[in-house]
């Protein structure tokens, strides 16, 4: 079923102004759902379509030799992905791994259709960087949080997401996620929950966390 323009426009605002290029989009494009879980893209693979979001959520991750994991970025409705976006433009492999973290429901557009905006296109392209833009800032922050911060401070600042953690609900994560999320092991993060747990910042239990209060 072809998505209307006028759902799709509140979600891409940006570039709802170019009513002959949302029509391009919708008429390029195909709706795709996905389940949670389900991988998008692989590291070295070729990235053959960009996927607009309509809702749900995706997270883009790398992985080291030793299978550790770290969270680059997440895309939520109304983004695309700057990795793939990027790859499709300099025609390169995607250096990371994509995969939907819930329910995903996406229109998809051939490369082709990609790289034809961005030679022609003014709207396109000012769309284009801008979103590269906001996630370069994105995972410049994350570089020197990784660098420069100690590891209680950015889980404190990672459970201090009212988003992902609303203040005195349980939420479903495992410790592994949060290691993966931070980029350490899951002993470090299991230690660290436990010495805010000691201080009636959260609550643990078996696959769950609950933030008592703000815990920066």
């Amino acid at each position: 079923m072809k998505l209307e323009p006028e759902p799709f426009q509140s979600l891409f605002p940006e570039l709802g102004d170019d009513e002959q290029l949302v029509e391009a989009v919708l008429s390029a494009g195909s709706q795709v759902q996905l389940p949670a879980g389900q991988h998008i893209c692989m590291e070295g693979s070729t990235c053959s379509h960009l996927a607009f979001i309509l809702s749900g959520r995706g997270r883009v991750y790398k992985l080291s030799e030793t299978g550790r994991e770290i969270t680059l970025y997440r895309v939520e409705p109304g983004e695309c992905c700057i990795l793939t976006l990027s790859c499709i433009v300099s025609e390169k492999r995607f250096p990371a791994f994509a995969v939907s973290e819930s329910d995903l429901q996406a229109i998809v557009v051939p490369a082709v259709s990609i790289q034809h905006w961005m030679d022609n296109n003014r709207t396109w392209r000012r769309y284009a960087w801008n979103l590269i833009a906001e996630r370069l800032g994105e995972v410049i922050s994350l570089v020197e949080e990784v660098t420069f911060r100690r590891m209680d401070e950015r889980l404190a600042f990672y459970l201090n997401q009212p988003k992902l953690f609303p203040l005195q609900q349980p939420t479903r994560i495992t410790h592994q996620q949060i290691a993966a999320e931070l980029g350490t092991s899951r002993e470090v993060i299991s230690r660290l929950l436990k010495d805010l747990e000691e201080q009636r910042v959260v609550a643990l239990g078996r696959g769950w966390l609950k933030v008592l209060k703000p815990p920066m």
